[in-house]
């Protein structure tokens, strides 16, 4: 993950009202693995900014990648699937 990136969360945290699949954007890298996030709405008004760790994000992509530059989805417990990025999907969303 990097600066700029758009990231998606991977689990819930109420405490800071945030919840699995909130979209934000990474504006900060504090430390290896350590980022500051920004949420926005779809008007582009902030309504959350933590600091977050990678294991709590998923970086998004809007355009087709392949499957080995995703380390989420190899690391995935059914990651031997043929189908890794539906249950990484499956995981993410509890379906």
């Amino acid at each position: 993950m990097k600066l700029l990136d758009i990231v998606a969360l991977l689990q819930d945290l109420p405490e800071l009202g945030l919840y699995r699949g909130n979209v934000g954007t990474i504006v900060e890298e504090y430390e290896p693995g350590v980022f500051e996030v920004e949420f926005s709405d779809t008007s582009g008004k902030a309504y959350a900014i933590e600091t977050l760790k990678s294991s709590q994000l998923m970086t998004l992509h809007h355009h087709p990648i392949e499957p080995q530059k995703l380390p989420l989805l190899r690391n995935t417990p059914n990651a031997s699937s043929s189908k890794p990025g539906i249950d990484c999907l499956r995981n993410l969303y509890n379906f």
